[in-house]
């Protein structure tokens, strides 16, 4: 289904706020201006459920072809304020946008109740134009639609999933350059323990398998963060570690790093490790501070760490993670880690108050790296900082859009595609930059 083109635009972070705002709104600065200059930004024109907000997720992918296509999956409102609709609002390089809905085995679209943090899609398309959809997952067996070929209805295939009957959570999906899919998520749903395992699915033959069970451990549970393939198609993994079963306050943010060409996992300076990885044998990049524990409280109050993102400087991970310290007031402040000299080096990207766990970071040869980030209160709560010399300087990059969420990924070309919520208002808006 067809849909007119979305008022595209790019103005000064006055005139974009009028348009996409009522009221008066304070005065923007310089910089927000620059951005503003920088960034286009489109609601998509389909309804939005509230519920259509996470920090773990991947539900913006992007494809090259004749022009630069664009697919976010997302939530749609269910028949009851309690549930919701998966779709894709696919956006064509004329700017046309149109809707897939996934369609369950009645051929109606498929709806499940609202789950937020749990309840929500990732996306990838693969080598052959194919897109997959990961949703609705929490503790519950494969929900896994797909295109049979581009263009095509996408349609439930979850009994190709190996690993039938599992309670899976927290699905990240990506797709190499080669054209086949990588997918980490949590799989189980025992009191003592929740793995972490890597599928991969394979273009050539259409075929799903189980790579390995990344990580786990006794009375310790995993939270897949990001996974993304450098050029050599080595896989790079991005996890935390929690008390089980469940915590919404996590530790020890980990890398891994899968070599499909010999089977391999290691850790960021390239040495061997034996999976499952656990919290004493993981390559952590946050290790715990003072005052840390584990507790399965969600009123726990004490240092944690809370969503966590991935890009790569060629096949060198850097990472945007959002940690709580003894010292933050209760804040979860913004960071920045990259590896060196056998461990890994972080840096301050926002201390400014409270965050809201989105986060999402990519890199260019430019600008190197940009963290994205939301506020937890202001008019404008997306933004986008740029690191030089362990000084981040931060800007708007959605002036006058009031999202609440975030996700990011960089297209073919280079330029940063956002994916932004605004839950309040039930509205997704496209955003590049």
């Amino acid at each position: 289904m067809r849909r007119p083109t979305a008022r595209a635009y790019a103005a000064s972070a006055a005139a974009l706020a009028a348009l996409l705002t009522p009221g008066p709104i304070a005065q923007a600065d310089s910089t927000d201006r620059a951005a503003a200059a920088a960034t286009v930004i489109e609601k998509v024109p389909y309804a939005m459920d509230s519920s259509n907000q996470a920090a773990w997720w991947t539900p913006a992918a992007t494809y090259k072809g004749r022009g630069q296509y664009t697919y976010f999956a997302f939530n749609e409102p269910g028949a009851t304020a309690a549930t919701h609709r998966p779709a894709i609002a696919r956006r064509d390089p004329d700017g046309v946008w149109s809707r897939l809905p996934l369609l369950a085995a009645s051929g109606q679209q498929a709806e499940f109740a609202d789950d937020n943090g749990h309840n929500q899609p990732s996306v990838a398309r693969d080598g052959s134009g194919r897109l997959h959809v990961f949703t609705s997952m929490h503790a519950n067996p494969w929900r896994y639609y797909r295109t049979e070929a581009p263009g095509g209805d996408v349609t439930d295939h979850a009994a190709e999933l190996p690993d039938q009957g599992e309670a899976i959570t927290y699905p990240v999906v990506t797709t190499a350059p080669n054209g086949d899919l990588y997918l980490a998520a949590r799989v189980g749903a025992g009191a003592d323990q929740r793995p972490g395992r890597l599928y991969r699915w394979d273009n050539a033959t259409a075929h799903w398998s189980v790579v390995a069970t990344f990580a786990g451990a006794l009375n310790r549970s995993v939270y897949p963060d990001d996974l993304t393939v450098d050029a050599a198609g080595r896989v790079h993994l991005l996890y935390e570690w929690a008390k089980a079963p469940a915590t919404a306050f996590r530790h020890q943010l980990s890398y891994l790093r899968y070599d499909p060409s010999t089977g391999a996992f290691a850790d960021s300076t390239g040495a061997a490790v034996t999976t499952p990885v656990t919290p004493a044998t993981s390559d952590v990049i946050q290790e715990l501070t003072a005052g840390e524990e584990w507790s399965i409280d969600n009123a726990y109050t004490g240092p944690a760490v809370q969503s966590a993102k991935l890009t790569l400087d060629g096949s060198s991970p850097k990472v945007a993670y959002r940690y709580r310290s003894a010292d933050s007031a209760g804040d979860f402040r913004v960071y920045y880690a990259s590896p060196g000299g056998g461990s890994w080096a972080r840096q301050t990207v926002y201390a400014g108050g409270q965050t809201t766990a989105a986060l999402g970071i990519t890199w260019d040869a430019t600008d190197a790296g940009r963290v994205y980030y939301v506020t937890g209160s202001g008019t404008d709560r997306v933004f986008a900082a740029t690191g030089s010399g362990g000084t981040w300087t931060s800007q708007s990059a959605a002036p006058g859009v009031s999202a609440d969420r975030l996700a990011v990924r960089q297209d073919p070309d280079g330029n940063d595609v956002l994916y932004l919520p605004d839950t309040a208002h039930n509205s997704l808006y496209y955003g590049l930059r």
